[in-house]
């Protein structure tokens, strides 16, 4: 493909002028041919710089924009699930940030929409796995080096949450992050969750339970926890410790700038994902978009969408109740079979 892939992308906040941006500057190969957001303004203001872009406050109506080739959703995910089978129904090309879906029946329906296709059209948008630390981990433990994985230790900080921030989102917004990552790196699914509540910080806002330490076993045997503070108030920290047999490996050690001046040293903390991640998510959407320009899907996909949704769902009936809930996955369709995961 000589042109130009023409993406649409749906939804102009934080996450979707970012890879506006990213498509616009940092990859090559596509470039923004519309932009939908319910505040059309937002997206107004997201395309304002952009050649050639039409600009929607309907969703569906830049998927018929002229010039689109593919689709990357970056709207809130309870307005996933009718883009996402639209671009089935046009054959579009699809990256769709993570949570794909964040129910699990609607989950469900779109990875039965896309096993009806018997071809996938969808990449979920689980960027870790692009992420150059993950990537080595992964290698590590796939190479059987240190033996048998027997747990992964987790630590998901962010400096503050935002307005209307839940309970339940530290399990199926944050730690959706983990669920992948941890269904990846073991190559095992997910089985039961536990979730133990502290005391809540200071810092929370009043009511959000603040942090919590999420426990997760393994269809392989392994445990994985997860430690999810979300006003910590000093700064982003993504880590992760597998424990292995014959051996441990972590990363996520903040091995940023160090700045030493007036008598002292200090060493800079990442502020958000975006910062922290950045460079996981250029190497996520230029394989996409490599991969699309060559007819083929690669990276997480709609299967690995559901799985985080019904291990998520889980994780909060854990929360409200207090006890070990089971995780029920649907019976996995052919066209997923040994993909991803």
């Amino acid at each position: 493909m000589a042109e130009l892939l023409g993406v649409a992308v749906l939804g102009a906040g934080h996450m979707g002028a970012d890879h506006i941006r990213r498509l616009d500057q940092v990859v090559s190969g596509a470039r923004v041919a519309a932009v939908a957001d319910p505040d059309l303004d937002r997206a107004k203001e997201a395309a304002a710089d952009l050649d050639g872009v039409t600009v929607h406050a309907d969703p569906l109506a830049a998927l018929a924009a002229p010039g689109v080739d593919a689709v990357l959703i970056a709207s809130p995910g309870p307005a996933h699930e009718e883009p996402l089978l639209a671009c089935f129904e046009r054959g579009l090309p699809v990256l769709c940030e993570k949570p794909m879906v964040p129910d699990s029946t609607g989950a469900l329906r779109v990875v039965e929409a896309e096993a009806g296709l018997g071809r996938r059209l969808a990449q979920i948008g689980f960027m870790r796995r692009y992420d150059a630390e993950y990537g080595r981990l992964k290698s590590l433990l796939d190479s059987g080096g240190l033996g048998r994985p027997l747990m992964l230790h987790c630590t998901h900080r962010n400096v503050s949450s935002p307005p209307g921030f839940t309970s339940a989102m530290l399990i199926n917004s944050s730690v959706s992050h983990e669920i992948d990552a941890a269904r990846w790196l073991l190559g095992q699914e997910l089985t039961a969750v536990t979730v133990l509540r502290p005391r809540p910080s200071a810092g929370a806002p009043e009511g959000l339970l603040d942090p919590q330490l999420v426990l997760f076993e393994t269809d392989g045997g392994a445990v994985v926890d997860v430690e999810v503070f979300v006003n910590c108030g000093f700064g982003y920290q993504v880590r992760c410790e597998a424990v292995c047999e014959q051996g441990s490996a972590r990363i996520g050690e903040d091995h940023t700038m160090l700045v030493t001046a007036a008598g002292g040293a200090r060493e800079e903390v990442a502020q958000d994902y975006l910062v922290r991640f950045a460079d996981a998510y250029d190497r996520e959407v230029q394989a996409w978009v490599d991969a699309t320009r060559q007819g083929r899907v690669t990276g997480p996909s709609a299967w690995d969408g559901y799985a985080s949704s019904v291990v998520a769902e889980a994780g909060v009936r854990a929360l409200e109740s207090g006890g070990r809930t089971a995780v029920a996955l649907a019976p996995r369709p052919d066209l997923y079979a040994g993909v991803s995961r």
